[in-house]
């Protein structure tokens, strides 16, 4: 089975699809936001519970070595749970996270303004059950899973499928948004010159969670000065927005990531199998 992470006498090891774009010896954020959002469901509420927010704090670099996570549940109340996690090597504490859940319940009445938003989606369905490599979107472009179609200064999405986070479990809902939000960086702030920016944190807020398999991320805005970045971009799914996203970052211009490079070092395929 094609995962992310296996777990071996009770820690996390990562695979090769978990390594960062930056540093073999390192793993990527998107697999780092997973694992912790993985961590902080095992203290999930009841199923009319909403994780509306979740928060990861990427501080230091997660290696490419055994993890170890911790969690607790901070403030348990009728409509409201929030709960810490942390994920720890060499017994110091690399990336943390934090999820409030929100009970649902009856929308209040009247009318409220919402933006317009235009979510694409590809006309074809990304459905292998072993996932497949992302497919992007560059402004009016068709859906390519070209890693070097997004060189460019054009508005971007990414469409996701993945395969398992942890060998041997499915992939839940919540799981798959906090992976995807991790994405952020890429379709905010990939240029002509590459992605030249790593970010240090990331949060996701959601009204709902996504449905199906499928699930996308559209750029909303990138301002950046002084090498230092603010980035926002929506999260859908083939029924309609889910949330929103926003990460903050620095420069890494002397280390600029070609994902192109990377994917075909990665030797990454249209589809995983």
């Amino acid at each position: 089975m094609v995962a992310f992470f296996e777990q071996v006498d009770g820690r996390f090891v990562a695979t090769t699809m978990s390594v960062s774009a930056w540093s073999q010896t390192q793993l990527a954020g998107t697999a780092v936001c997973g694992l912790l959002a993985r961590e902080l469901e095992t203290h999930a509420p009841r199923a009319d519970f909403i994780p509306a927010r979740f928060t990861v704090d990427l501080f230091r670099p997660v290696l490419n070595e055994p993890i170890t996570l911790r969690s607790e549940v901070v403030r348990d109340g009728t409509r409201v749970r929030v709960v810490d996690a942390a994920l720890v090597q060499h017994d110091e504490v690399r990336a943390r996270a934090s999820v409030m859940y929100l009970a649902v319940g009856e929308q209040p009445p009247g009318q409220v303004w919402e933006a317009e938003r235009d979510l694409p989606t590809p006309s074809y369905e990304l459905n292998s059950p072993y996932g497949e490599a992302p497919h992007f979107k560059s402004g009016d472009q068709d859906w390519t899973p070209d890693f070097a179609s997004g060189a460019n200064n054009l508005r971007k999405a990414v469409w996701q499928n993945l395969p398992a986070l942890v060998e041997g479990e499915p992939l839940t809902p919540f799981q798959r948004a906090a992976f995807v939000a991790d994405c952020t960086n890429m379709v905010c702030n990939w240029g002509t010159a590459g992605v030249g920016f790593i970010n240090s944190d990331v949060t996701m807020t959601l009204s709902r969670l996504p449905i199906g398999h499928e699930v996308g991320l559209r750029a909303q805005d990138h301002i950046s000065s002084a090498g230092v970045v603010t980035a926002t971009a929506t999260l859908y799914d083939r029924t309609g927005p889910l949330g929103a996203t926003v990460i903050t970052g620095l420069s890494n211009a002397r280390r600029q990531v070609d994902l192109a490079a990377f994917a075909e070092s990665r030797s990454i395929p249209a589809t995983v199998n």
